[in-house]
């Protein structure tokens, strides 16, 4: 089912707050891949606005007790999109900005790969695909058997929808009717070896989950308000099924010489083209 945010409308100002907020985080993300020089710079541009809309609008947390139990869980499947959940816990509170420039060097609390044990506010360690959402289905189902409210949130990839695990946890949230759960896939079209598309199609995406019995929503991901419309609605719909929201993205979005290269799946950035790229997402932002 397509996005039914026609109509609806969110405030000016709140919109605002959150273009902000993403603005920073994607800031942020690029002043980690800066301590490498290279890295998954173009996922984490292109998550921005949908982790800036979760941590900053959506999700109930407390940052000074990140193991709260009446908390919203976030569960980040695809773990290489680290320094975007990294920028975003910062904005969160739940450690200082100051600690991001400490990236996967050692004794840092931000391993490469995002991994629970290290870092506050990260719920799983992910990397290994096709598994975040068969741990978000025993949380949810967890929470729901101990008649907590909380939502879960799962984060993965639409290339991540290649492994078949991913289908048997669509089918078991739906035998279980985890209304509690919202997966967030991330369509970017890519992959390692190339376009998500050319490598293995899984479109019509929303159609599948439809199928496996879940309500759908599919909108543009860059775009904050129809994001915050779609996850209002699936998180008030009274129907005891999951909830899937498709975010079609732009990799590299907001810096223009990034979205334009050729290889984008794991970004390498000159030494001289730090700045530019700051410079570039300001102007986009400003525009």
């Amino acid at each position: 089912m397509q996005s039914t945010t026609e109509g609806a409308a969110v405030d000016a100002a709140r919109v605002q707050r959150i273009r902000e907020a993403a603005y920073r985080i994607r800031t942020n993300a690029l002043i980690q891949a800066e301590v490498q020089g290279q890295g998954y710079i173009g996922q984490a541009l292109d998550v921005a606005d949908v982790l800036a809309v979760l941590y900053t609008d959506q999700l109930k947390f407390n940052p000074a007790d990140p193991e709260w139990e009446d908390r919203d869980r976030c569960l980040l499947s695809i773990g290489h999109y680290a320094i975007a959940l990294y920028a975003a816990l910062a904005e969160a509170k739940f450690f200082p900005h100051e600690e991001l420039e400490t990236y996967a060097t050692d004794d840092s609390r931000l391993p490469m790969s995002a991994m629970a044990s290290y870092t506050p506010g990260v719920e799983i360690s992910g990397g290994s695909l096709g598994h975040g959402l068969t741990i978000a289905n025993g949380v949810a189902l967890g929470l729901k058997r101990k008649g907590n409210p909380a939502f879960v949130y799962n984060i993965l990839s639409d290339g991540e929808l290649n492994e078949g695990s991913t289908w048997e946890a669509a089918a078991v949230a739906a035998h279980h009717k985890l209304d509690n759960l919202i997966a967030i896939v991330d369509f970017n079209d890519q992959q390692a070896d190339g376009k998500s598309q050319a490598m293995l199609s899984m479109e019509p995406i929303d159609g599948k989950f439809e199928t496996f019995g879940w309500i759908t929503r599919r909108v543009d991901g860059n775009d904050v308000e129809a994001v915050v419309i779609a996850l209002e609605e699936l998180r008030a719909s009274d129907a005891a099924q999951p909830r899937c929201l498709i975010v079609n993205t732009k990799l590299g979005k907001g810096v223009k010489f990034l979205e334009e290269r050729e290889k984008l799946h794991f970004m390498s950035v000159g030494a001289d083209e730090w700045q530019l790229a700051h410079q570039q997402l300001k102007e986009q932002f400003e525009a």
